[in-house]
């Protein structure tokens, strides 16, 4: 596969994860300022800009202005699905007509001041919901070959970041009492965490399920395990003595930290836990693009890239 194609696929599928992650962590702040009334919500506003690597440009930010509506904004959900929109065009002789049809036409549908015309829950659903049905168009219309696989990697790079941020929220609303609650919904995770571990549970059975749970698709071992089987597929590998693959060693490693991170220690440092998973992944998509991506011309990504 051409370096220049095997790229935008795995930026299709990193730029619709960030959508539709983004969109998750607003809604959960959102939530949790309506929980804590009590709380600084400029503070809340600068420290969820932060953590998604936005620096505030004032001290009252927008963050619905920051991370949803404004298409300069590097860090918004809008930004990225254009982003997704630019790659797919790069390889638009191999993603599917579907898959296509699909970017192009939510795209142009949240465009033009129509999103800040929606309530915010409305707009949270509809964005959720077309990525949903733009990675399930993928998964049924693509042949399941080396092209799929950068944008399973791609897709599972970024959700690995993302679900990294969206668990270092919980530690940004102080007091709330239904913080896990929130993540978990964010996660879409509140009905499968209700089955596993009964309506009783504490917030470390919460952050164990998300971080560890080997089920649930959008948790951070799920999405490891995918990630690594996906590099494993896509290039040969020396499994006589260990992985010779940059990529899969820095995501191997970060799997077994986590893997066998004793259970009283899971809530402990959960921030600074995520923030290197963060790096982790920063230097997993410079180990990928070195290994497959070195011969592609160089593009400009709208949006920029984390």
């Amino acid at each position: 596969m051409l370096s220049r194609i095997a790229d935008s696929l795995f930026w299709i599928g990193r730029y619709l994860e960030r959508a539709e992650d983004t969109c998750r962590i607003v809604e959960v702040h959102l939530h949790q300022r309506l929980d804590d009334p009590g709380a600084y919500p400029a503070q809340a506003a600068r420290d969820l800009l932060l953590l998604m690597g936005r620096e505030p440009d004032s001290d009252e930010p927008d963050v619905l202005q920051e991370l949803c509506y404004d298409e300069k904004s590097p860090v918004s959900f809008l930004a990225a699905l254009g982003s997704a929109r630019e790659s797919a065009r790069r390889a638009r002789e191999t993603v599917s007509t579907e898959v296509w049809e699909s970017i192009n036409t939510t795209w142009l549908a949240m465009r033009g001041g129509r999103l800040q015309r929606m309530r915010p829950a409305s707009m949270f659903k509809l964005v959720r919901e077309r990525c949903a049905v733009i990675a399930g168009l993928a998964d049924s219309t693509m042949s399941h070959d080396e092209g799929w696989l950068f944008l399973t990697l791609g897709r599972s790079i970024e959700r690995i970041d993302m679900t990294s941020r969206l668990l270092a929220t919980a530690s940004l609303a102080g007091n709330s009492p239904r913080a896990w609650d929130h993540v978990l919904s964010g996660c879409g995770a509140h009905h499968a965490f209700v089955q596993r571990y009964g309506a009783i549970a504490s917030d470390r059975d919460a952050a164990e399920f998300l971080i560890l749970d080997r089920l649930f698709p959008r948790s951070l071992i799920y999405t490891l395990n995918t990630a690594v089987d996906a590099l494993s597929q896509l290039g040969p590998v020396n499994q006589r003595i260990r992985p010779d693959d940059p990529a899969t060693r820095l995501l191997g490693a970060a799997r077994a930290t986590l893997e066998f991170l004793p259970a009283e220690e899971i809530l402990l440092d959960l921030p600074e836990q995520m923030a290197r998973l963060q790096v982790v992944c920063s230097e997993t998509t410079q180990a990928v693009s070195a290994r497959y991506f070195e011969g592609s011309a160089a593009a400009a990504w709208v949006g920029g890239a984390w």
